[in-house]
């Protein structure tokens, strides 16, 4: 029994026997945690390196010598040979034919996201987003704005916070004919862990759009199969999926797709050929025009070996490992009340493990329902060594559909106009003595956002644990008690 006397032990021998797996995994590779007492809940924002993959990185770079990739001498070419067999590896582990794919390194997602949407034809087209999309898809509309296309929000209802799927295709029969369309959304959300259905991929090819799927925070922990489901661009971080390298994401790209795309630049690394005088420039085919300048030749190689990792484990195993978890921690959460029969917790999306993964957003609230501040939250579990994610998740559409806040609430800020909303989000001293809590009065909003955690390879059952006994600590407590007074910050 733990704290809050519920059971820990699963009945169910192939659950134990999973447990007990991960749980030796964890001890071999990623045994930093508990040596250090971290709780570790916020793989959403960035998974955890094993430690043998920095084993075999470090013996790849200790045993070879390796050039810029753009030349034709010996290390030149081992580094070529090393980001081409990467490149392979990514189209492997995805089953994405190399016949239909292109793999483009990039800094991360939301710089593969800019490479479509600086290129992407929007021309008298149509944007259609859901309002569950990470804000570096939701930067999208200002290349389609700008192009004259048509930006359209798809909103998510309450408490599943689901996009209706009538919507969706109702949207879908209306392409701007004759321009060119794009359909963007996460396989899986940010904000919720809500998964959105990858029927839609193909409903939106039947009449003439293009997709493009926010993978981020899908693959860590699913199977994404673009031998089945083919969307036209996939955006990832590869840090989210097996935590190092930090710096390399991608763009897998269906080639005709690419062929759309219309850089607004070149640079290094990216030409066939070019003049000053003459003020031609001619691109590179495929991928090699969008790698701007010279790739991350060193990092690369160690996608290849994280990939190989979780291939090791079987990413089908791991999605098992994490949904076991993750239908523990909703049921606990859910089970937790104050003496007066309140919940304690209020949690944001599904209640349950299904069409959802182990990314859950939640807040804290009083006996009287009233949310606790996250910024309490936040601060009371770092002094538990707990890692989580709070505020609004760069999920301003997840937030604003759990909270019922529209488009009428921000006329607060008439006249001065979204000049004053930009202004605090850019940190900018535009009316003086604004704060952050002014910002929430205003919008009379509960609180500042929500409690992200989520869980990921790593987690285990003590994980949830601990994290259960720590929200238990708020049981039948009040804001006004001196600890859980907010410490507000601009």
């Amino acid at each position: 029994m733990n704290a809050t006397g519920i059971a820990v032990l699963s009945a169910d021998p192939e659950v134990s026997a999973s447990r007990a797996q991960f749980d030796e995994l964890r001890a071999r590779e990623y045994g930093r945690l508990d040596r250090q007492g971290h709780v570790y809940l916020d793989y959403t924002g960035g998974g955890l390196y094993a430690d043998s993959q920095l084993r075999e990185h470090r013996s790849l770079l200790e045993n070879g010598v390796f050039g810029n990739p753009h030349s034709s001498s010996p290390t030149s070419l081992a580094s070529t040979a090393l980001v081409e067999s990467a490149r392979r590896r990514v189209l492997e582990y995805f089953n994405a034919s190399p016949e239909e794919y292109a793999v483009v390194f990039t800094q991360n997602a939301s710089a593969a996201l800019k490479l479509v949407g600086e290129a992407y034809p929007f021309a008298g087209g149509r944007l259609v987003l859901t309002y569950d999309n990470h804000n570096s898809v939701n930067g999208l509309r200002e290349f389609a704005r700008r192009g004259g296309a048509d930006v359209r929000y798809l909103p998510i209802t309450p408490p599943e916070l689901r996009v209706d799927d009538a919507l969706v295709a109702g949207e879908l029969e209306r392409p701007r004919r004759g321009r060119h369309n794009l359909f963007a959304f996460p396989a899986q959300s940010n904000f919720s862990g809500v998964q959105h259905p990858p029927a839609w991929i193909e409903r939106a090819h039947e009449h003439g759009w293009d997709v493009i799927v926010d993978a981020a925070s899908f693959v860590p922990t699913n199977r994404l199969d673009l031998g089945v489901s083919h969307p036209d661009f996939v955006a990832l971080s590869f840090y989210k999926m097996f935590g190092y390298p930090t710096g390399i994401g991608c763009l897998l790209a269906r080639h005709d797709a690419l062929a759309r795309l219309r850089r607004p630049w070149f640079a290094g690394g990216t030409v066939w050929g070019v003049s000053v005088s003459s003020n031609f420039h001619v691109l590179l085919d495929g991928c090699e025009a969008f790698e701007d300048g010279t790739v991350d030749y060193l990092g690369i190689p160690a996608i290849e070996i994280g990939l190989r990792h979780l291939s090791s484990i079987g990413i089908d195993a791991i999605h098992d490992h994490v949904m076991d978890l993750a239908g523990t921690l909703l049921e606990r959460l859910s089970a937790l009340r104050h003496d007066n029969g309140a919940p304690l917790v209020e949690i944001y999306g599904p209640r349950d493990c299904e069409g959802r993964g182990a990314t859950i957003a939640l807040n804290l609230l009083d006996p009287d329902g009233v949310p606790v501040d996250e910024r309490i939250v936040e601060r009371t579990a770092y002094q538990r060594r707990i890692s989580l994610r709070t505020g609004c998740l760069c999920n301003p559409g997840g937030f604003e559909g759990a909270w019922g806040v529209g488009r009428d609430r921000y006329e607060v800020f008439r006249p001065r106009g979204w000049q004053l909303v930009k202004a605090i989000f850019g940190g900018k001293p535009f009316f003086a003595g604004l704060t952050l809590q002014d910002y929430i009065d205003k919008l009379r909003l509960r609180n500042g956002g929500a409690v992200r955690v989520s869980l990921g390879i790593a987690s285990n059952l003590h994980d949830v644990e601990a994290f259960i006994d720590y929200v238990a600590t708020f049981l039948n407590r009040f804001p006004d008690d001196a600890d859980l007074r907010p410490r507000l910050r601009c």
